[in-house]
């Protein structure tokens, strides 16, 4: 595979005036189509607290073009001592007609550890442009399997169900600001109904050294019987890998064909590149990500460049 880098959509920098207080950042894109060549991107956004919500905007793929920003912010911190406290962090978006599953992480900052998540969800009603959290707790908490932190969900309905990939804490080790020693996997779940989640603790993907222990926000795409799954992992700086499965569950590592790098001479990207969202639009598909500082100076578009049917299977 081979991304053809295009376009830059948001820049922080350049579109403070949306919102009625000035909000940094532009990170997790995920879009939904609208009709025609408009989608919708959901990402997140952060106040002067650093606490995360989620807005949108309104981008033509084709003309390369924002064609609205709304400056709504739709999910934001819940009350004081919810799970959602210090933010909302967009996991994915499940898109089911008049109305879509939005699936977010929520952030608490307790003592002992840099961070706790566990995983909300809300409602986006596209009638009324309005959405609703559907509980102020978590629809996935810290469990058994999961006792540390859990984070960024990505969910896809099937015929049989809903499935879903998510980050998990497997250890912190020893922590500090500058340097966070901890293990973190992609695991599986599944449900009924897309808000009540089985899981077994199952492991997806899974490092290989102490330079390779940290995946989050995977996304899947299912195509030919094939899932395919595109995620950040980072080493010495955050970058973008892959992975096949023919269940879903069992994962076989091919990150040297995730096909697109970070640029070191940019000043978006300084050699960083984070938070992949891959979707078909026709017959092309394309990858949203960010750059550095987890979406810090926004996010940008690839397109898949080699093959317009990208992804034809390699195992």
């Amino acid at each position: 595979m081979n991304w053809r880098k295009e376009t830059w959509i948001y820049d922080p920098e350049n579109h403070m005036d949306q919102f009625a207080k000035r909000m940094k950042y532009g990170a997790n894109p995920v879009p939904i189509w609208i009709r025609e060549d408009l989608f919708r991107i959901f990402y997140n956004v952060r106040d002067e607290q650093n606490r995360s919500y989620i807005t949108y905007l309104d981008y033509n793929i084709v003309e390369k073009k924002i064609i609205s920003l709304p400056g709504k912010l739709l999910v934001g911190p819940g009350l004081r001592g919810t799970f959602d406290d210090c933010g909302c962090s967009l996991g994915s978006v499940l898109d089911l007609g008049d109305k879509c599953y939005i699936y977010y992480l929520g952030w608490n900052l307790p003592r002992n550890v840099p961070w706790m998540n566990t995983i909300g969800m809300a409602v986006y009603d596209k009638k009324s442009d309005s959405c609703e959290k559907i509980s102020p707790a978590p629809i996935m908490d810290r469990s058994s399997v999961d006792p540390l932190s859990i984070s960024y969900p990505f969910v896809l309905k099937r015929d049989t169900g809903y499935q879903m990939w998510y980050g998990s804490n497997l250890t912190w080790g020893n922590t500090t600001p500058e340097n966070y020693d901890f293990e973190y996997v992609i695991k599986h779940a599944e449900s009924d109904d897309g808000i009540h989640f089985h899981r077994d603790g199952r492991i997806c993907i899974q490092g290989n050294n102490l330079a390779d222990r940290v995946f989050a926000r995977p996304a899947v795409l299912l195509e030919d019987d094939l899932y395919k799954m595109w995620y950040t992992y980072r080493g010495e700086t955050y970058r973008i890998g892959y992975a096949e499965s023919r269940d879903g569950l069992n994962w076989t590592r091919m990150d040297d064909k995730a096909g697109i790098e970070a640029d070191a001479l940019s000043a978006r990207e300084n050699g960083e590149i984070c938070y992949p969202f891959v979707f078909r639009h026709l017959e092309k598909l394309y990858m949203l990500y960010c750059g550095r500082r987890y979406g810090l100076t926004g996010f940008g578009l690839a397109v898949m460049a080699d093959d317009e049917r990208a992804g034809t299977p390699i195992l």
